[in-house]
């Protein structure tokens, strides 16, 4: 049983892992919302659209600029996640695991309300690649979950690490972590591309003489702005539109050639320059292949696809995992962390990037070390071994 929220490029993350359990044999039913349940449409998996939508991301304490407060409004998010919204998932996974009985749960990060259903069922539960796991102290969310776990019967834990007792699934090695603290990891490669999409005609026909670059704000953005009542973003959060007309004016000062992925928002008056292409969506990881720098918002698919095809990357982050992901890209030495929303200064990241043999040298040493994890094929025969072992201990011991 495997659950998704949030962004259709959470359910992206998945999709490589259920294709692998359904092609050895195993039943797969997946808990999600509308939104990610639709990318899972002719894959070999029960889809349950159930699934109810992510909070609004709480703003910052002082409506302050994205990026700012970015610690106390995580605190603020994990408070969301570990309150009512955990009684909600709880009573949806419930009604759909009376049915399958599933034997081990992978579940998205920010699903916490699969960590006591698997408690209750006695089911080993693995969280799947996800960046708010990489920002997560357990230890912030353990006083919550233990008042959750006591008001249904279930026993208290004093360990955090109880928030992980069987590790957790990842793309990216430990050598190359964006994790604040150490949690054993289940590390694959990831098939690519995960969808079946082709890159449009007009793609194929754009000049090669210049270097390509791929700019994308993300599936989230456009995501809370559509759900939102007003049309407007939380407090401290950029309007995906504004980001986007940022993109676009630093990309129409250089000589390359560009395509900005606009997830279908609206940029009224905007006027590209002629080397900048827009479109509604493009497959992103099939242009990875031979784009140069990505311009990203930084979430945590978009850098480990980046991190796959040794892609530098200018991160211009906005809000949740994202400033966290720009920081570790940047220590890392894999692109730059941009602070400036001036357009001249991303102009000027995107031109530096271009020249930068140290990035392209650690770039293609992580994309290597990348290419050398076992295949994502692998991880059905891991995951069964952690069910039979956990199903083996309880029968020895007669306890879980």
């Amino acid at each position: 049983m495997c659950t998704a929220t949030g962004a259709p490029s959470h359910g992206r993350a998945l999709l490589p892992l259920t294709r692998a359990l359904a092609g050895a044999g195993h039943e797969v039913t997946l808990v999600s919302t509308e939104a990610i349940g639709s990318l899972f449409t002719g894959e070999s998996a029960v889809v349950h659209t159930s699934m109810p939508p992510l909070p609004p991301p709480p703003p910052s304490s002082d409506g302050g600029a994205p990026g700012a407060d970015t610690t106390a409004r995580f605190r603020l998010r994990v408070a969301q996640l570990t309150g009512a919204y955990v009684s909600w998932i709880l009573g949806v996974l419930r009604a759909v695991a009376g049915e399958v009985r599933p034997d081990i749960i992978l579940r998205h990060g920010m699903d916490l309300g699969a960590c006591l259903l698997a408690e209750e069922l006695d089911v080993p539960h693995i969280p799947v690649p996800c960046g708010f796991v990489n920002m997560l102290d357990p230890a912030s969310a353990l006083p919550a979950l233990n008042e959750l776990r006591d008001s249904i019967g279930l026993p208290v834990k004093d360990d955090p690490a109880s928030l992980y007792p069987y590790g957790r699934l990842d793309y990216i090695l430990s050598a190359y972590s964006f994790a604040d603290l150490p949690v054993p990891v289940l590390a694959y490669r990831r098939t690519a591309p995960v969808d079946m999409a082709e890159l449009p005609p007009w793609v194929t026909r754009l000049p090669t003489g210049r270097p390509l670059v791929l700019a994308s704000v993300g599936t989230s953005l456009p995501l809370i702005r559509d759900r939102s009542k007003d049309g407007r973003m939380p407090p401290g959060i950029t309007d995906p539109a504004t980001q986007l007309r940022t993109i676009i004016a630093a990309l129409s000062r250089l000589d390359v050639t560009a395509i900005v992925a606009t997830a279908g928002i609206r940029l009224d008056g905007i006027e590209p320059a002629p080397n900048v292409h827009l479109t509604d969506r493009l497959p992103q990881p099939l242009l990875l292949e031979c784009a140069d720098p990505l311009v990203t918002h930084g979430g945590y698919n978009s850098v480990s696809e980046a991190i796959r095809t040794a892609t530098p990357m200018a991160v211009l982050p906005n809000f949740a995992d994202q400033p966290h992901n720009a920081r570790r890209v940047q220590e890392l030495g894999l692109g730059r962390h941009l602070d400036d929303t001036d357009p001249r200064a991303l102009a000027d990241t995107c031109q530096d990037i271009l020249h930068d043999r140290t990035t392209t040298a650690r770039l293609r040493a992580a994309r290597l070390a990348v290419l050398g994890l076992p295949d994502i094929t692998h991880a059905p025969a891991d995951l069964t071994d952690i069910t039979t072992s956990r199903h083996r201990h309880a029968t020895l011991t007669g306890t879980p």
